[in-house]
């Protein structure tokens, strides 16, 4: 394993990472978060949609949705592309260019990148051909992945300022978790070694975020691969097989500075996310066992510390496999503006809205149950601390009885609009939600007030990933072609 030749010139990955809103409109995205509020609504979104895992022996695709409200296929799968190969596990996605790259004339946001977390392959897609039915462009093997950098378990994909991509890697190909780090492919996809510097990879990995004003990058840990593709066994916690750390690095070079201890409030650390505004120097983090959005910020001496900002409390149930459940945030999302945070809780089944216009106290402006384990007609109850149970309403769409919990989420470039998916990971969509394996998965969509907070179901829109034509899917991440605010970094 060859991982020696990947010694990397660090100065090359922020050469053009500049104010990009000082320069002319000539890259792709937008010069500031606020300028991509006004950008165009949203037409076309693409969906990860996976069959590894659920019995069904057909390749993952991408589906293309039509999204425009005058279209005739409006909340239709209008194209799919599948991948050449079985058992994929297509995950998370991210752009070969984005909003960082605003003042480089030479580069395009035409190419999505889709990292297949269990095969380790990494797909590139040509999106800018034919926006409608996107085309494959190149495929990364493991093989070489592995030969080159040790990286298996592809999961997060960025583009850097310098066209380069960064890909996290959440172990080896034999699934240890110590065998984590991140993946640098140049503009042609071709792998150029790691990016963190011997010595400084992390323990756990899985998402990421950089901000380039404070020079900085940090990263969070789910788990050992070895433990989460067998599902979810609350042994492996005890086991220290799952993280609860934040990992600070040094922008661009690499250096890992700092490590946050998020202790038994962090557990599980996922999405995480700087505010879109790039002096900022404070985000939040996700933590999906213990259901903590946790607020991670710089201090006076230039370190990095954190505090529990949102908590969910978790419930006691009956007719469950454990006498308390958890929320399970499994996926969050900030606006644009910096003036709303959204995330969801996929065994209890709400999508919630909080103002953190003061990053400091989040503030409850909205909820809504579109799934979970506690809804009405389910086995399982929640009970009050007097004895009584109760269960939740979740709207029917269209006639369809909303299946397994809120998961993946996107919201529209002028935050008015949130998309949501209800798979996580196939292997613990039939642990949590057998019922998705067997009747596939839907995307959603809540109208949004941005003005006095508040969700509510477009009733209008509901796309059935249980009627495809190779039988039931599961849709897991949503990405736009112009990009979104959870792929666009500004620099």
């Amino acid at each position: 394993m060859a991982t020696d030749v990947a010694v990397l010139q660090h100065e090359t990955v922020g050469k053009r990472q500049g104010n990009g809103a000082a320069c002319c409109k000539t890259g792709p995205g937008y010069a500031t978060p606020l300028d991509a509020m006004s950008g165009p609504k949203e037409a076309l979104i693409y969906v990860t949609a996976v069959y590894s895992g659920t019995g069904i022996q057909k390749p993952d695709y991408l589906a293309t949705v039509d999204v425009d409200p005058s279209s005739p296929t409006y909340s239709k799968v209008i194209h799919r592309l599948p991948v050449p190969y079985i058992g994929d596990e297509l995950h998370h996605t991210g752009w070969n260019s984005c909003s960082s790259c605003y003042g480089d004339p030479s580069a395009q946001r035409r190419f999505l990148v889709l990292p297949a977390l269990i095969s380790g392959r990494i797909y590139a897609i040509d999106t800018k051909t034919n926006p409608r039915a996107p085309s494959l462009h190149k495929v990364v093997e493991p093989e070489e992945i592995i030969q080159k950098t040790g990286l298996a378990y592809p999961h997060t994909s960025h583009c850097l300022a310098s066209g380069d991509l960064l890909v996290s890697c959440l172990g080896d190909k034999d699934g240890s978790a110590a065998g984590s780090g991140f993946l640098l492919l140049d503009a042609e996809f071709n792998v150029k070694g790691r990016w963190e510097k011997p010595g400084h990879s992390p323990l756990f990995g899985y998402d990421y975020w950089y901000q380039p004003r404070h020079k900085t990058m940090i990263s969070t840990s789910w788990g050992a691969p070895a433990a989460f593709t067998k599902g979810f066994n609350p042994q492996h916690v005890a086991d220290g097989l799952y993280g609860r750390h934040l990992h600070v690095y040094s922008w661009p070079e690499g250096e890992l500075k700092q490590t946050l201890d998020l202790g038994n409030t962090g557990l599980l650390p996922l999405e995480i996310r700087f505010l879109h505004d790039p002096s900022k120097d404070t985000g939040f983090v996700g933590c999906a066992l213990t259901s903590n959005i946790v607020r991670f910020f710089k201090t006076e001496d230039g370190s990095w510390s954190h505090e529990v900002a949102i908590s969910v409390k978790s419930l006691k149930v009956q007719n469950w496999i454990l006498p308390e459940m958890p929320g399970l945030i499994t996926d969050f999302l900030i606006s644009l503006d910096d003036r709303f945070l959204y995330f969801v809780n996929w065994l209890h089944g709400d999508v919630r809205q909080y103002n953190i216009e003061d990053p400091k106290n989040p503030k409850l402006t909205g909820q809504i149950w579109v799934g979970g384990l506690i809804q009405k007609g389910s086995p399982v109850v929640a009970e009050a601390e007097d004895g009584t149970t109760s269960q939740f309403d979740v709207p029917e769409i269209q006639g369809k009885k909303l299946r397994a919990g809120p998961q993946m989420i996107q919201l529209s470039l002028d935050g008015k609009r949130l998309y949501i998916t209800n798979s996580l990971f196939s292997t613990w969509d039939g642990q949590f939600y057998p019922d998705l394996l067997a009747k596939g998965s839907h995307i959603i969509q809540l109208d949004v007030n941005t003005e006095n907070g508040g969700l509510a179901v477009n009733p209008n829109f509901f796309v059935d990933f249980g009627a495809e034509p190779d039988g039931p899917a599961l849709a897991h991440e949503m990405r736009y072609p112009g990009g979104d605010c959870t792929s666009d970094i500004w620099v």
